[in-house]
């Protein structure tokens, strides 16, 4: 089964060089224990638009989103585990890794 783990900063690309070798370890790590699919850092919200083409129209392209909150996914992993116990124990080696908050998310 697969996972999304976001990680959850109020900065984009704010990683120290100390916590960048952490994370380069842990991902090399996940690869060597077969449980590595992609990861990736995201450029911070203003950089997204928001795209609505629901219904007949013209879909609808906005900068955004506009978000309530000070802090938002600045990155993910996604990580292939049997169950969701080890993708819980990889999560948080990873949250050590990177010196951040983590949400796991099982995909459907």
């Amino acid at each position: 089964m697969q996972y999304l783990i976001s990680v959850i900063d109020d900065r984009t690309g704010s990683a120290t060089a100390d916590e960048m070798e952490a994370i380069d370890a842990f991902n090399e790590q996940l690869i060597a224990d077969g449980h590595w699919v992609f990861a990736g850092g995201l450029s911070a919200p203003s950089d997204a638009t928001v795209i609505d083409g629901r219904g007949e129209g013209t879909p609808l392209f906005t900068d955004g989103p506009f978000l309530e909150s000070k802090e938002y996914m600045a990155g993910f992993w996604v990580f292939e585990a049997p169950d969701l116990d080890v993708a819980l124990k990889l999560a948080a080696a990873a949250s050590k890794a990177c010196n951040r908050r983590l949400e796991v998310r099982p995909f459907l």
